[in-house]
This record gives C-alpha cells, structure tokens and sequence, in this order.
C-alpha cells in the first residue's frame, strides 16, 4: 500500500488528493474525473485524475470504479476485462446501465456536503 501523507501536508501530492476524495465516493454513487478534477481545484486536470487512477498500488484501498467519465460510461482503454470489472462491480453496488453501458449522472452522482453541483 502506498505511503498516506496527512492531507494538507507540504508532500501531499496531487495524486494523494485524488485518492483521498475517491475514498469519500460511497457505495453505489460514482463521480466524473472532471468533477474531480474541479473539486480539487485543478479544473484542467481531468487526464492527471485518470492517470493517478490507474497508478494505484496493488491492493488499495481506493475504490478506483466509482469514477467515470462525463458521459456516464466507463472509460477504460480497449475496454476489455478491466472495463467488465468496472462495470461488474458498479452493477454489484446497484448502479444502473442502459444498453449501451451508460449510467445516468443525475441518478448516480455524488456530491460532497457543500459542493456546487452546476460545477461540472
């Protein structure tokens, strides 16, 4: 497991912020990596939350499938097995897809206490 550094220290990093939030997504809720992106307060930084995503350490605690992309699809390269478990383990937690494996942000998105929803 990768090293945690208290939030708001000097050597929190960017990918550090993104793991914190991700843990806050609850079960059967999912987030936009732009939301995150925003909410952190790196509007831009939408592909830097992807790829801390998907440089977590083995057997993290993150739960790394409860973010998805604006149109409410999964946005795995390729797709293929890791795009399957994505969407198996979102199903798992009763997250809803039509036929073309999208899920409505209104329905399923989660917002912190506090935070502006006309954000992203």
């Amino acid at each position: 497991m990768a090293k945690t550094v208290p939030p708001g220290s000097a050597r929190e990093t960017f990918y550090d912020q993104v793991y914190a939030f991700v843990r806050l997504v609850p079960n059967g809720r999912v987030v936009t990596y732009g939301q995150v992106a925003v909410l952190l307060g790196a509007p831009t930084a939408s592909r830097a939350v992807g790829y801390a995503l998907h440089n977590l350490p083995g057997g993290s605690d993150v739960p790394w499938w409860r973010v998805i992309n604006a149109q409410g699809r999964i946005s795995l390269k390729g797709r293929g097995t890791s795009a399957d478990l994505q969407l198996a383990m979102l199903k798992d937690e009763g997250v809803s897809f039509d036929d073309t494996d999208r899920t409505l942000l209104s329905d399923f998105r989660w917002w912190p206490d506090g935070a502006d929803a006309n954000l992203s």
